[in-house]
């Protein structure tokens, strides 16, 4: 998908969620007994076609900047990357692990419903198998789940929000790596996967400065 197309869509969505009243976290969550930490969709959101998936969560107040609602966690599976891509780091289970992910960012929302940052994580935080940025990056456009049995609205939003910031996600990974090798030439290198540094780039959203910024 072209940034420009996929600009329309993620305009085409916000704008429908908001003319329906009910925002990204509503067509996600329960309306009642929610918890901290918890997935939601409960079993991840998995596309029936790619295998890419998605899930939502919040944290629990003071945890995360208090201007974030909560924010997705975006994966491609396993067997969406080219065979001969090697991971840096894996889980312990290796091919035998509960979920053959890949985990490309984290999106965070506002209590509005809108984009507001972009983050990548440690490999412990989602137990994935972690790729080298720029293999990552090169597997970008093979993020896709409209084809997940949630709300197609989400799944587009999200599928497109990929494509309009693959340059960005790909210059946040890079990041992710840079810091990776400032941890692993330090004291703590043995546990550089494991333990501790959860967060390691960030990207602030401007929705509509990027939009703007394409010829539409």
């Amino acid at each position: 998908m072209r940034p420009e197309d996929a600009a329309r869509v993620v305009i085409e969505t916000i704008t429908q969620m908001a003319a329906e009243g009910r925002p990204l976290m509503q067509r996600i969550l329960p309306q009642d007994d929610i918890h901290w930490w918890a997935h939601y969709p409960e079993d991840d959101a998995r596309d029936a076609v790619t295998r890419s998936r998605y899930y939502y969560h919040v944290h629990e107040p003071g945890d995360r900047n208090p201007d974030e609602h909560g924010h997705f966690h975006l994966f491609l599976h396993r067997r969406q990357m080219d065979r001969g891509a090697i991971p840096i780091a894996e889980p312990a289970e290796g091919e035998k692990a509960p979920a053959l992910m890949v985990h490309i960012a984290g999106l965070s929302i506002d209590h509005r419903g809108i984009p507001i940052a972009w983050f990548t994580t440690n490999r412990w935080v989602t137990d994935e198998f972690m790729y080298p940025a720029t293999t990552l990056a090169a597997h970008l456009d093979r993020y896709n789940v409209d084809s997940c049995g949630e709300d197609p609205l989400v799944n587009r939003f999200l599928t497109a929000m990929v494509a309009l910031y693959r340059d960005e996600l790909s210059e946040l990974l890079a990041a992710r790596d840079a810091r990776l090798a400032e941890i692993g030439a330090g004291p703590a290198a043995e546990e550089l996967f494991e333990s501790g540094n959860d967060v390691l780039s960030t990207l602030s959203i401007d929705l509509d400065a990027k939009v703007a910024s394409l010829d539409l």
